[in-house]
């Protein structure tokens, strides 16, 4: 039998596309990232999707089935556990409605039909039989647009993680007319959580494998908030340096399993190994608390709050994290203000070394870069920015600024070809972020986005910072005081808690998270304890800082251990 044979008698299973433009259609574009076959056994042992049950009288439904990583062993495990108890000739009818997959990219999907072809001829079927069950099951098509009239009792898979910006504007346009949880920078996998989530049967449960960023990231809020209102977050299992796909990801993936009814404890795992024998052995631990498993399973209360984050790490660190949520205000309720640096659009225009920026002198900035810190004191390496902001936030007349006007012209085609620039053709000049130029003389504190530990820089208020810099200013706190609080462990404390780490234990010091940090107000700090804050930064002695922060925090010999440091 030819396997081509098999895809061509399914033209009926490759209907015509809501909307015939362009799509989505390629592995690239649609972000498809393929799945261990060990990591496949494992969603589907945790989901309870087994051999032993009658699979024939459930529904299960994967959203984005691609090359057939998470079908085929579904198909495998539905096959055996019918022809355990029935026969060949009764098989198309009994199983033709317990499977539906969607795949948007047709050669996907031919893959897919080749490689299920193959396991169904093993078990006997013949062409026909074959057709009929895969006609009944797969479609091929968009399964954000494809309409779907039943509920399911099994959701799985690995949905596609696809920036917006990939996605065409009419797509996205139609995606979020439908999609309640698209919210700010979304990236696709958000709204097929959603939709697979609306279309569980009560009780019923999803296991998707994804990158785990919307758990606390702003966008992912509108999900959260949704999960809250009528489900409950069984199991999670932190998958980051693990290999749970079959190359390679940059993003930091999570598996976890929601069902479809009202809330209770979590059941957590953290980075087990991806072999068989370590999660088939994790599975039952996770699901019911049976049998011995080499990775430690944890059960946690309310991790769910509406839409906020979900703190799913370790839990003396998360009971600190609210005693002082408790105890204390928000950084920036204490005179602090977060911002982050500009981002030009096209930083081969703007930025050069200063002194050849050829401007009107008050049209450019020093410039302060991640490079300029590195070595935790700002080493200028000379850069500048250009500027064409007024104060008042109003773009410069450039024809009172003719050098400007030349600069700017000579680039013309690199600055008025971004989108920013598209979108708004008469101030084609402008950067992507506003420039407030009286930010320069601001003492301001500098933190990198990406660390492992704060790296948090006193600049005396000379430089302008760059985008991948977030700063903080204080019309209350000292800086000096507030960088050695920064540089202690409660940074890492509220940022790591909040945020999603990343490959090499590395965190995101943004400025959502950095706004989660609690401070007592200054104006409360003893003189003692303000004066030894002052010394400890000033030496950037890294155990001096905790040691004097946990003081100021009143920590207890128990969380200072937590924290990493020693219960003095």
């Amino acid at each position: 039998m030819h396997e081509n044979s098999v895809f061509e008698q399914l033209a009926l299973w490759n209907p015509h596309h809501t909307h015939p433009k362009e799509t989505l259609s390629s592995g690239r574009e649609r972000g498809a990232v393929y799945t261990r076959q060990e990591t496949v056994d494992f969603i589907l042992n945790l989901v309870g999707y087994l051999p032993g049950k009658p699979l024939h009288k459930f529904t299960l439904l994967e959203p984005s089935f691609g090359n057939g990583d998470f079908l085929v062993r579904v198909v495998e495990r539905l096959v055996t556990s019918y022809l355990a108890e029935h026969g060949l000739d009764t098989a198309v009818n009994d199983l033709q409605n317990a499977i539906v997959g969607v795949e948007i990219d047709p050669s996907a999907a031919q893959e897919t039909v080749e490689r299920l072809t193959e396991l169904l001829s093993r078990f006997d079927f013949d062409l026909e039989q074959i057709c009929s069950l895969l006609g009944s099951w797969l479609r091929n098509d968009d399964f954000l647009l494809f309409d779907i009239r039943t509920r399911f009792d099994f959701v799985v898979g690995n949905p596609p993680y696809v920036r917006q910006e990939l996605i065409p504007d009419w797509l996205m346009a139609e995606y979020r007319s439908r999609y309640e949880t698209i919210y700010d920078r979304a990236d696709l996998y958000i709204p097929f959580i959603e939709r697979g989530l609306k279309l569980l049967k009560a009780g019923a449960v999803l296991g998707f494998i994804c990158a785990d960023r919307w758990m606390k990231n702003k966008y992912g809020g509108p999900l959260r908030a949704m999960v809250a209102r009528g489900y409950h977050l069984k199991y999670y299992v932190d998958m980051v340096d693990t290999q749970a796909f079959l190359s390679d990801v940059s993003a930091y993936p999570a598996i976890f399993v929601i069902s479809r009814e009202r809330g209770g404890k979590t059941r957590i795992a953290h980075r087990p190994k991806v072999e068989a024998e370590v999660l088939d052995r994790l599975a039952p631990a996770l699901a019911g608390g049976e049998g011995p498993s080499s990775v430690p399973v944890v059960e946690v209360g309310n991790v769910i709050n509406g839409s906020e984050p979900w703190i799913l790490d370790s839990l003396d660190q998360l009971n600190i994290v609210r005693r002082l949520e408790a105890s204390f205000p928000l950084l920036e309720d204490v005179g602090c203000k977060v911002g982050i640096g500009v981002a030009t659009g096209a930083d081969k225009a703007y930025v050069g070394r200063f002194d050849e920026l050829d401007v009107e002198p008050d049209r450019k900035l020093l410039l302060v870069t991640t490079k300029d810190i590195v070595s935790g004191s700002v080493q200028w390496q000379g850069l500048g920015v250009v500027n064409p902001f007024n104060h008042d936030g109003t773009l410069v007349d450039l024809d009172s600024y003719p050098k400007l006007k030349k600069y700017f012209e000579a680039r013309r085609a690199v600055i008025a070809g971004r989108n920013c620039a598209k979108r708004n053709p008469h101030a084609w000049y402008r950067t992507i972020d506003r420039i407030y130029p009286e930010l320069v003389k601001e003492k301001k504190l500098l933190i990198p986005d990406i660390k492992g530990e704060a790296n948090v820089v006193y600049e005396s208020g000379r430089y302008y910072p760059h985008h991948n810099l977030y700063y903080i200013t204080s019309a209350e706190w000292d800086l000096r005081a507030l960088q050695a609080v920064l540089r202690s462990g409660i940074a890492r404390l509220f940022v790591g808690v909040y945020s999603t780490q990343m490959r090499g234990g590395y965190l995101r010091y943004q400025a959502q998270y950095l706004r989660r940090i609690r401070l007592p107000r200054w104006s409360e700090v003893s003189k003692e304890l303000q004066d030894k804050l002052k010394e400890a930064a000033r030496r950037g002695d890294t155990e001096e800082c905790n040691h004097v922060t946990f003081e100021l925090y009143g920590l207890n010999a128990n969380e200072r251990a937590a924290l990493g440091g020693n219960g003095n």
